[in-house]
């Protein structure tokens, strides 16, 4: 990624050069980071789709996070960025859980924040312990996503022959 080019703009180029489709799940951020993929340059030849799951039942239920996990841990990140991947059968996927505030939730003070993702190579987390009222707890977080979500992108090579470019319409050549 260059100095002059956004996290947006990367992931848009990377993801059309590829071949990837790229999908996130959001709890902490509520539909915001899949609506500021959906504004990338032809998103709709790459961007599978998100989830926004906010109750833990839900997260339980749609994406079988075990129940008792902790909604703001590395475990529910990974676990939801894992779980959509398949779902969505994607090549990466980035995932946000944690507590906007203004107040601490479940023992977790406000900002802290876990930021999942997963590749065909295995799956990871960023811990962020981020200050400020729950707008600027948001923005960050969303901003952190878009630039892991690019250098994930990156390191992914192009995709394989379960999702290769479809025929001509000529037909296939001999």
């Amino acid at each position: 990624m260059t100095a002059e080019q956004s996290p947006l703009e990367r992931i848009s180029e990377v993801a059309a050069e590829r071949g990837l489709r790229i999908c996130v799940v959001e709890s902490l951020t509520s539909g915001r980071l899949a609506s500021t993929i959906g504004a990338g340059a032809a998103a709709g030849d790459w961007f599978a789709g998100g989830i926004v799951a906010y109750l833990t039942e839900v997260k339980e239920r749609l994406l079988g996070l075990t129940p008792g996990t902790d909604p703001c841990s590395p475990e529910c990140a990974e676990h939801l960025a894992e779980s959509a991947l398949r779902l969505f059968d994607a090549d990466v996927c980035i995932s946000t859980t944690g507590v906007g505030g203004p107040d601490p939730e479940g023992g977790h003070e406000p900002g802290t924040v876990y930021v999942g993702w997963a590749t065909g190579d295995g799956v990871g987390h960023r811990k962020l312990s981020l200050g400020g009222d729950p707008q600027e707890i948001l923005d960050e977080t969303v901003d952190t996503a878009m630039r892991l979500l690019a250098f994930h992108a990156e390191g992914i090579r192009p995709a394989g022959p379960r999702r290769s470019a479809p025929a001509s319409a000529d037909g296939p050549s001999d």
